[in-house]
């Protein structure tokens, strides 16, 4: 006597037996349906490439903008320990560049002895300033000049760096959109 499980599954086992080879249904992808998945993701990476390049330029000016305004506090504190003017001299051109120095002038172009920190640009970053104010940050903690420098990206887009009378910094959205910092 044959087995009751056995027996239900064996016509169907013949049944797809009896198929030929061709007939029978394989699993998986053919190479049609995978070359039509690839065109979309290429399509869809071709449209997001921009996007993301956009970003990346806004997220380095951010950056850039931030270090400036932490380089400029950081001063603000030194000269107040050394009992001593500092002086924040950003430079315009591509590239963002910046030094802190005991002396006006006292530029980041080249090293120099008045230099207590010099911050050298990177020019294939694409942030550059367009716009440098030299900041005298006196021992008791105030400065005389309201605006550090406006930096900006490839695509346009400008922050600025101010620092206030009590030597504080904030950064404003100068040109594009105000979706990190407000509007200056």
């Amino acid at each position: 006597m044959k087995h009751p499980v056995l027996a239900t599954m064996n016509p169907a086992l013949h049944a797809l037996q009896a198929l030929h080879p061709a007939q029978r249904r394989q699993r998986g992808l053919t190479m049609i349906e995978m070359a039509i998945a690839l065109a979309v993701l290429a399509i869809l990476g071709a449209l997001a490439i921009p996007s993301f390049s956009n970003r990346l330029a806004r997220e380095r000016l951010a950056a850039n903008a931030e270090s400036l305004a932490a380089d400029v506090s950081e001063a603000r504190f030194d000269a107040a320990r050394r009992g001593q003017a500092l002086y924040v001299l950003a430079g315009t051109g591509p590239g963002a560049c910046w030094a802190i120095g005991t002396q006006p002038g006292c530029g980041c172009e080249q090293v120099q002895a008045c230099q207590v920190r010099r911050v050298p640009g990177n020019p294939k970053s694409g942030i550059r300033i367009v716009e440098a104010h030299d900041v005298r940050l006196e021992p008791a903690g105030t400065a005389a000049v309201t605006s550090a420098a406006v930096l900006e990206s490839p695509s346009g887009e400008r922050l600025r760096v101010d620092v206030i009378a009590l030597g504080r910094t904030r950064i404003c959205t100068a040109q594009g959109p105000a979706v990190k910092y407000p509007a200056c």
